[in-house]
């Protein structure tokens, strides 16, 4: 399946228009007769004949039927889509969840005896994936300063395959200098594949590709589903890296449901609206926990004193709606009574749908190459906000009663 031409269509267009081939909504007696493609359901593709039965390899190709592990119109049109959203993209593989995109992609750049850089504020399954795994079978896996920027070229030695970012991380929220980690990894190895998962901005917010990476992953199951029911993963990539990732995902036999891409399809048309609102609650909610005392800092990436501010305001279009905040001391204790005082906030993980979540979180534990807290800084304990599409008012009048129940606990 060929990328479609380049169109000079904002990116809010193209979350509207992407994938909408004629002959995908449509049918031969009224091409284009629907909005969506249709729910495609079906393992087993049939040939008229023999003669395209043996083809040969070519019916192995992007948007032609071949077999139901290959996918169908529901899925080439929610991989075209997200194609057009990340600028430099290729082409992009789908996946069961956004873990299952995150090992996809480092399988298809690493091999046995291989070494991998990871920062040091990456989510945590993917660690665990380095550390377990990809550890059984041979490849070491060594983690930076996520603020190391062009530094990272130090680290670059004659085995290193890969490099996977994450920006701003999901914990702490620091925000990486991609362009200067890209131009100074490549520059010390032409070969080296740069990855980096990119849920929290989207495509929409942070156009990965174009700042210099190869492979842009995304946990679709968060904003670009939106309504917490589908678990969905995407990888866009280069036109250099694409084949080695399809290769892969279909060696390991990655496929997602023809109802999933539906739904995420659906989602994905409303992305811009909600991720927009996503950023001004949150925005406004985080400037209002950094004026109660018994918070002592906020961490989000649209504050100055997040790490990486500056590198937010040059790089990224948005900010999303989650982030986290650091309790000016108080205990564990203290900490989850201010969770379970609140009503319009669920305790759960994930992130990216239309409702708020809370949850306690210890960076500590997944840190090996940077410290937490900062150094010089005694407090550690945070909560970390999803901010989903209710009224800011109620949940700031939320979030008072929970802090309110942190400080009678303390």
């Amino acid at each position: 399946m060929p990328k479609p031409p380049s169109s000079p269509q904002s990116p809010t267009t193209r979350l509207v228009t992407g994938g909408r081939r004629v002959e995908w909504t449509g049918t031969a007696e009224q091409p284009g007769a629907v909005v969506n493609p249709p729910v495609w359901r079906a393992s087993t593709h049939l040939y008229p004949d023999t003669a395209a039965l043996n083809s040969g390899p070519q019916t192995n190709e992007d948007g032609r039927f071949f077999y139901g592990r290959r996918g169908a119109p529901t899925q080439w049109a929610l991989a075209e889509a997200l194609t057009q959203l990340e600028p430099q993209a290729y082409g992009t593989m789908l996946y069961p969840s956004g873990v299952a995109a995150i090992t996809g992609a480092l399988l298809s750049v690493l091999s046995p005896g291989d070494v991998l850089l990871m920062t040091d504020s990456a989510y945590d399954p993917s660690r665990s994936f380095a550390d377990g795994l990809l550890k059984r079978f041979g490849i070491e896996t060594r983690y930076y300063d996520p603020l190391i920027g062009s530094g990272i070229s130090s680290l670059v030695c004659e085995r290193t395959r890969a490099i996977l970012m994450e920006s701003p991380g999901s914990l702490t929220f620091e925000v990486q200098d991609v362009p200067a980690i890209c131009a100074a990894a490549r520059a010390a190895n032409p070969d080296i594949a740069l990855l980096i998962d990119n849920t929290w901005a989207t495509g929409l917010f942070l156009p990965a590709l174009e700042l210099g990476a190869d492979m842009s992953i995304m946990a679709c199951t968060k904003y670009i589903v939106g309504h917490s029911d589908v678990m969905l993963g995407s990888v866009s990539a280069t036109e250099r890296w694409y084949p080695r990732l399809r290769q892969t995902a279909q060696a390991l036999g990655h496929v997602v449901s023809p109802d999933d891409a539906w739904l995420a399809l659906r989602g994905l048309r409303t992305l811009d609206v909600r991720l927009r609102q996503h950023q001004a609650s949150a925005l406004r909610i985080a400037h209002w926990l950094a004026e109660q005392p018994q918070v002592a800092r906020v961490l989000h990436p649209a504050f100055p004193s997040c790490p990486g501010h500056a590198i937010w305001q040059r790089d990224f279009k948005g900010s999303s709606g989650l982030f986290s905040f650091v309790l000016e001391g108080g205990t564990d204790m203290a900490r989850a009574a201010l969770i379970d005082t609140l009503e319009l906030f669920g305790i759960g993980y994930s992130w990216g749908g239309f409702e708020s979540l809370a949850i306690p979180v210890d960076p500590a534990r997944c840190r090996s190459a940077t410290s937490w807290p900062p150094a010089g800084d005694r407090n550690a304990l945070a909560v970390r906000l999803h901010i989903g599409l209710e009224d800011p008012d109620d949940l700031i009048a939320d979030l008072a009663k929970g802090l309110q129940a942190f400080t009678m606990a303390a």
